[in-house]
């Protein structure tokens, strides 16, 4: 199919057709929110899906790696457990292993955590005089994952274009298919 016929195709169609390609467009889009949405809450999770965006948790895991999350509030933080944390002042989630636990008499938990692949603990990340993450930093903690699915996304973020012209076509596609 050359560019040509791609046009006619689309000035052929009546207006009908395309108000309900466009409907049709605007279902997808608002059906993939209410799964969003349905996985946080069912989750736990402000983000329960993510990909891991460098090579700091190898061999555990991998860049492009997607990560399924859960984070229900009364599971406690352990020490080996792979959390993804946000920190203040960065708008990236970071996924690494809790290294150290420090608890209180008063029942609060604070841990520190650090990549497996990284030579020192997270310390120089977190937020200027922040030694420590509590669990209003977690974002979830890691449950399972699919290996490289997401360097879609990776590719995407780093190559404007490349997601433009992705988005491009299955807006284009979506618009002139026809059932």
């Amino acid at each position: 199919m050359d560019i040509a016929t791609l046009f006619d195709d689309v000035q052929r169609m009546n207006k009908r057709q395309f108000l309900y390609q466009v409907l049709s467009f605007g279902m997808i889009v608002s059906s993939a929110l209410m799964i969003w949405k349905g996985l946080m809450v069912v989750t736990g999770s402000e983000s329960p899906i993510v990909v891991v965006l460098s090579g700091s948790m190898e061999p555990a895991f991998h860049r492009g790696d997607l990560l399924f999350l859960t984070n229900y509030p009364e599971e406690p933080v352990r020490v080996g457990e792979i959390v993804v944390f946000k920190v203040e002042g960065r708008d990236i989630p970071i996924v690494h292993r809790v290294l150290k636990l420090h608890e209180k008499d008063n029942q609060t938990v604070k841990f520190l955590t650090k990549g497996d692949n990284n030579s020192v603990d997270d310390r120089g990340l977190y937020a200027p005089g922040q030694l420590w993450l509590t669990k209003k930093d977690i974002v979830g903690r890691a449950r399972g994952f699919l290996p490289y699915v997401g360097m879609v996304t990776i590719l995407m973020n780093e190559y404007p274009k490349f997601k433009y012209a992705v988005l491009g076509c299955l807006g284009l596609y979506v618009l002139i298919h026809r059932e």
